[in-house]
């Protein structure tokens, strides 16, 4: 079969549930090229010749860390809510095939270039907790010490016994992402909440009782590498649901091209680069710079709007379910490239093509799973079943008896409500059999 984009479908006249019933293999992530503006465009079409990494993955990982070194000066508003240029992503693909770490080679030495400093101080690895996440943006800490004259107490002070953080930008690049969401599934880790937190405001916090550490003003962005596989298996229901996973782009990446002798880009073709993109970060630094679109942009975020804030069923909707926000926060982004004062039209479709990528690559990745394993496994049970059918004594054995009974009927019921699947009862020698059958 041959492999079909979404947008493919759709200009055929496909209908949405026509693109959501279909295979995952069926679907293929394309960037389109108006995702490559401006310069962040112009350092992935010389990057790309000379790397085996797919362009979507080194545009991720050089936008993500623009958007941390520019820090939280550039702002936009919804409603009373502010969204600064900090984002997470995750970067899906093979062990080998994916060119995962690749990808960030190239990148992070021209960011290093432009900001040597922020690349020594601003970008670490191995998340393990949300305090130890909180440590690297700290605050000051005081305490109150005993003034004493003559050896009693005459009043109190208060004492820095910490200096804290003075540069609170923050790039985390996780080459292996699943030991992060394995911490995340124990019960007293803090890490999902606070990384929740980061993607929303600069204000962290936790309430442990021996940790008192908090930060404010922080500046946070995630690069996450994960296989297809890994990110299954280790994203729990907990996190689909209480929002982790759509504080991410999903971005699905394969090896672009065989490179036996590796590749490099010169000196000389990175210079310039490297000089526009410092230009650029001198504009937007330091100076707080609030964003909104031009006459023409919010014209075509009218448009665009409604299907980026569309409700989607299953795991793929909660997924999607902040389409808008992360098309905001990368159309201020390119407009911050650009030295623009406002978010123009080309700097919206830029960030809305690499938004339609990322949920191609969500589409290809979680299908149609509904993100609740017991129904999940009943569904795939059901379509893998001669005339995907079975009956209920067969569901019940799936589990080997570890599951209750009631927890099995409730997936059922919740796969009859969402028109997934539907039961008959079939006429034995005996008692009616109940048979479920897919739809």
């Amino acid at each position: 079969m041959a492999k079909v984009g979404v947008d493919d479908l759709i200009a055929s006249g496909a209908t949405v549930n026509d693109v959501n019933a279909l295979p995952r293999h069926a679907i293929t992530p394309t960037l389109d090229d108006a995702a490559l503006h401006g310069i962040a465009g112009d350092i992935v079409r010389v990057i790309g010749p000379e790397s085996e990494a797919a362009p979507v993955a080194i545009l991720a990982h050089l936008l993500i860390g623009i958007g941390n070194l520019i820090g939280a000066s550039p702002y936009a508003l919804v409603e009373n809510t502010p969204h600064r240029c900090n984002q997470f992503a995750m970067i899906v693909g093979g062990t080998s095939s994916g060119r995962k770490g690749q990808a960030w080679s190239t990148p992070r030495m021209i960011l290093e270039r432009t900001d040597p400093a922020w690349s020594a101080k601003c970008t670490i690895h191995g998340l393990s907790s949300g305090e130890g996440l909180i440590h690297q943006v700290r605050d000051p800490v005081t305490r109150q010490e005993p003034i004493k004259e003559h050896g009693r107490v005459t009043g109190y002070q208060d004492v820095v016994v910490d200096e804290g953080v003075i540069d609170k930008r923050l790039l985390v690049i996780e080459s292996e992402f699943a030991s992060v969401l394995r911490r995340m599934n124990g019960e007293t880790n803090t890490l999902s909440a606070v990384l929740r937190t980061a993607w929303d405001s600069g204000t962290l916090r936790t309430a442990t009782k021996h940790n008192s550490e908090k930060a404010t003003g922080a500046h946070i962005s995630v690069i996450g590498h994960i296989t297809p596989d890994e990110l299954m298996t280790t994203l729990n229901e907990t996190e689909q649901a209480n929002g982790f996973a759509n504080r991410f782009l999903f971005l699905s990446v394969k090896r672009a091209r065989l490179l036996p002798e590796g590749g490099r880009v010169s000196d000389h073709a990175l210079g310039p680069l490297v000089d526009r993109l410092r230009a650029a970060v001198e504009w937007a630094a330091g100076k707080e710079r609030f964003y909104e679109r031009d006459a023409e942009a919010r014209d075509l975020w009218a448009k665009v709007y409604p299907g980026l804030s569309e409700e989607r069923p299953g795991l793929l909707g909660k997924v999607l379910s902040r389409g808008a926000p992360h098309v905001l926060r990368l159309s201020m982004l390119y407009a911050v490239l650009d030295r623009s004062e406002r978010i123009r039209a080309d700097h919206l479709v830029a960030a809305v093509a690499l938004w339609d990528y990322a949920e191609a690559s969500a589409r290809q990745i979680f299908g149609d799973r509904l993100g609740l394993s017991t129904a999940d496994t009943i569904l795939e049970a059901l379509r893998q079943a001669p005339d995907r059918e079975l009956p209920r004594t067969r569901i019940n054995a799936l589990f080997s008896r570890n599951k209750p009974v009631q927890e099995i009927q409730q997936a059922l019921d919740y796969l009859s409500l969402i028109g997934k699947a539907t039961m008959r009862k079939a006429t034995t020698a005996g008692r009616p059999v109940e048979v479920w059958r897919a739809l």
